[in-house]
């Protein structure tokens, strides 16, 4: 995987993407995935950090090739967790979600009381 553009398409479709999902994911057009895809732009920090987060991949990977594609590095791993709690969240009612966030909270309360 020689170019940028070989490791974004090998990465998008290792993790399950579209060109128009992941586009959507980050907030640009199918063209700005599809462009950098083909090595036709070169990628802007912004897009290259929402790429990356998005896929959960390492940002020397992407640009350089170098080290391995995973990021596996614990704000990543806390990311992944808020982004599925983000799913849970966005599907409920105002109401319910403010309970889970009151639930949240009792909990690390709770849970900073028995560490002490």
């Amino acid at each position: 995987m020689g170019t940028l553009g070989d490791r974004l398409n090998y990465a998008r479709k290792q993790k399950g993407y579209t060109q128009d999902s992941l586009a959507e994911s980050i907030g640009v057009s199918r063209g700005v995935i599809f462009n950098l895809e083909k090595n036709k732009t070169d990628p802007q920090t912004i897009v290259i950090n929402a790429i990356c987060q998005t896929l959960k991949i390492r940002k020397d990977w992407l640009m350089n090739g170098t080290g391995e594609m995973e990021d596996t590095s614990e704000t990543s791993r806390s990311a992944k967790i808020l982004s599925e709690l983000y799913e849970v969240a966005k599907g409920l009612s105002e109401d319910e979600q403010l309970y889970l966030l009151d639930t949240v909270k009792a909990l690390k309360r709770r849970l900073n009381r028995e560490r002490t």
